[in-house]
């Protein structure tokens, strides 16, 4: 395993709370950066109180805002359908955000999603670290680079460290890999494919590390 620096999310002791419930009903006042002011909602994390894997991503979309819930667009659609081909049950994990509201620019009816800044993911890594400390999960997974950075910050980078399992500052092993919504991005069925294929090759690394 290789170690990286720590991030955002290992530079605070996260929100106090007794529970991951109460934690996330704390969450629905945060007012940390401006992002409240135009989301539907605050998209917490979703999953087990223990879960054994922990998933982190950028931001909710445009369905999870609606919804006030993490991965239920097209790309955690996608997600799902990657983890039950690489052997993992979807219903036993932790799926989270680096940054809970959702961040967009306005196009027409169109709602177009922009990636968050340094700040505003420094801001919520104070809500990712409670649900990091409260779950305590086995393996936790970044799915893309504000996630990695917001967990392991600047030093890990996720294509050069792609496929690989990192030790996190608070000794919580972390496999990193690309969030799924760059395999929607894929305009050639060939590359699709096989960036796929890949995607799933790393998810198997999961169950192979809690084997």
């Amino acid at each position: 395993m290789l170690t990286s620096r720590k991030g955002p999310a290992f530079e605070t002791t996260g929100a106090e709370g007794s529970s991951i419930s109460r934690v996330r009903e704390e969450a629905e006042s945060c007012t940390r950066c401006d992002l409240y002011k135009s989301a539907t909602h605050l998209v917490f994390g979703n999953g087990p109180a223990r879960a054994k894997v922990l998933f982190v991503g950028e931001q909710p979309g445009d369905r999870e805002d609606q919804a006030g819930q993490p991965f239920v667009g097209p790309a955690g659609k996608l997600l799902d359908r990657c983890l039950d081909e690489a052997g993992i049950d979807r219903d036993l994990c932790y799926v989270t955000n680096a940054v809970k509201h959702f961040k967009f620019t306005p196009r027409g009816k169109r709602r177009i999603h922009s990636k968050p800044n340094t700040g505003e993911v420094q801001a919520c890594a104070w809500w990712l670290a409670a649900e990091l400390r409260l779950i305590k999960p086995a393996l936790v997974v970044a799915l893309g680079a504000t996630a990695l950075y917001s967990l392991l910050g600047r030093q890990a980078k996720v294509m050069r460290d792609r496929g690989q399992i990192l030790n996190s500052p608070n000794g919580v092993p972390m496999l990193v890999t690309i969030h799924p919504s760059a395999l929607l991005r894929s305009r050639d069925r060939a590359d699709a494919e096989l960036n796929r294929a890949r995607f799933i090759e790393d998810l198997r690394k999961i169950a192979d590390f809690l084997e």
